[in-house]
């Protein structure tokens, strides 16, 4: 059997087999569901007594306060310093770039302005940035520092008064590379709890633990499911599905560096995605022989064939137009264009998380060092959903300021329409300022 399905446009029933290929049900477990509605009421009741509960359950950290959990500034510098030379130095160059991308998207949307009118009236818009923010940051099956990084650098660039991040330590187990990058980030507290738990205790506030106004970051169902739960106590950066990448190849891209970036997110886990879209059907070809090859060579091998039997194809196109068509359908969260000139494609392209351009631009740069962030909409949510960003981490308010000549005119136009709503108070608010 092979590795990966081919399909092809040209098939009759491609339409068919195209819809039972991106279909992702993101419906609830119920069990889940009753499970962290339980989580979050028992730590609205008992606070940190609760944390220290589940903590002991489900990552079996014994603890007698969850103050005792909070991993401090000198352990964090610590950490930094005890990991290798190469580690400390890839983890500064990346959130160097990281930073730098961040503070140009804040001169580019994130500041505050305002004009006169006419007469006299001050309109503008004054963006501040949140007091508090959560970053969940997965830990327990592998280590996430370049998580740390995507979600605490942009909340710092916006001026987030105090960053507060969780992180599950199962047995007690502390990853100096992601403490070190808390470091580098300019984390100011970290708490080793994680779960609904953590989540909950982020939205509602503890005894030790501070509410946020708003909780980043991606973690298992529980988490996703808990998230929701908070939404509107608290802000949320999005629900995240199962990773994705789609390629668009015309078959100038070495077949092994295909192969390696379809495996760079099957490699996640066995429900994410991967799609080769192409014209060149040799090429699909070959690149299907690369990934039989290479596949053996992988640690986690099984994860990968279960995530390409499931979700993954090769698909064989009338030409690089029709590609773009289907990749817009698709709308993924990872979009290579690996082709000579990713240029001339692009401009066809309305709907991905991040466009990756170029046969030299593997998606996993984009991961861990490119700039622009990670924390991408995923299942089809880039048709209406932005990458996690600066804006992210602040809020807008408008600016109005009325001068008396302004009154006058605005005054009659608002008593009209008030008048027109039956809202009396609203209109006798206006008239009064009328001369």
């Amino acid at each position: 059997m092979k590795l990966v399905r081919q399909l092809s446009t040209a098939d009759a029933d491609f339409a068919a087999e195209f819809e039972r290929l991106r279909y992702w049900s993101a419906a609830d477990d119920a069990a889940i569901e009753a499970r962290v509605a339980e989580i979050l009421a028992d730590v609205r009741q008992r606070g940190d007594a609760a944390v220290l509960d589940y903590t002991a359950r489900f990552d079996r950290v014994q603890a007698d306060s969850v103050a005792a959990l909070e991993i401090g500034q000198a352990e964090l510098q610590a950490a930094l310093a005890s990991i290798t030379p190469g580690q400390r130095d890839a983890l500064q160059a990346a959130a160097k770039r990281v930073r730098t991308y961040h503070e140009r998207q804040l001169q580019a949307c994130g500041l505050s302005w305002s004009y006169r009118d006419e007469e006299g009236n001050l309109l503008g818009q004054k963006v501040t940035p949140l007091d508090r923010v959560g970053i969940y940051v997965p830990g327990g099956k592998a280590a996430y520092p370049s998580s740390v990084l995507m979600n605490a650098i942009p909340a710092q660039v916006a001026g987030v008064g105090e960053i507060i991040m969780v992180v599950p330590t199962p047995e007690g187990v502390r990853n100096p590379l992601v403490l070190a990058a808390a470091a580098v980030a300019g984390v100011h507290r970290v708490f080793a709890i994680g779960g609904a738990q953590a989540v909950a205790a982020l939205a509602q506030g503890t005894a030790t633990i501070p509410r946020v106004d708003k909780i980043t970051g991606p973690g298992n169902a529980y988490v996703a499911s808990a998230k929701k739960h908070v939404f509107g106590q608290v802000g949320i950066d999005m629900i995240a599905g199962p990773s994705e990448i789609l390629v668009i190849a015309d078959g100038t891209t070495p077949p092994d560096w295909v192969a390696m970036d379809l495996f760079s997110q099957a490699e996640h886990d066995e429900l994410a995605q991967s799609i080769l879209l192409s014209p060149d059907a040799a090429f699909l070809d070959a690149v299907s022989a690369s990934m039989e090859r290479l596949v053996e060579e992988m640690p986690r091998e099984a994860v990968i064939r279960a995530s390409l039997a499931g979700r993954g194809a090769l698909i064989l196109t009338r030409s690089m137009e029709e590609a773009c068509e289907i990749s817009n359908a698709i709308a993924p969260e990872h979009l290579e264009i690996s082709a000579a000139e990713p240029q001339r494609w692009e401009p066809l392209l309305r709907h991905a998380g991040a466009i990756f351009m170029g046969a030299y631009t593997s998606e996993s740069l984009g991961d861990y060092c490119a700039g622009p962030n990670h924390v991408l909409p995923t299942a089809g949510t880039a048709r209406f959903s932005s990458p996690l960003g600066v804006y992210d981490f602040q809020k807008r308010s408008s600016l109005i300021e009325v001068s008396e000549k302004g009154a006058q005119e605005l005054g009659r136009i608002a008593s009209v329409l008030a008048h027109g709503e039956g809202l009396q108070a609203h209109a006798r608010a206006a008239e009064l300022r009328l001369k």
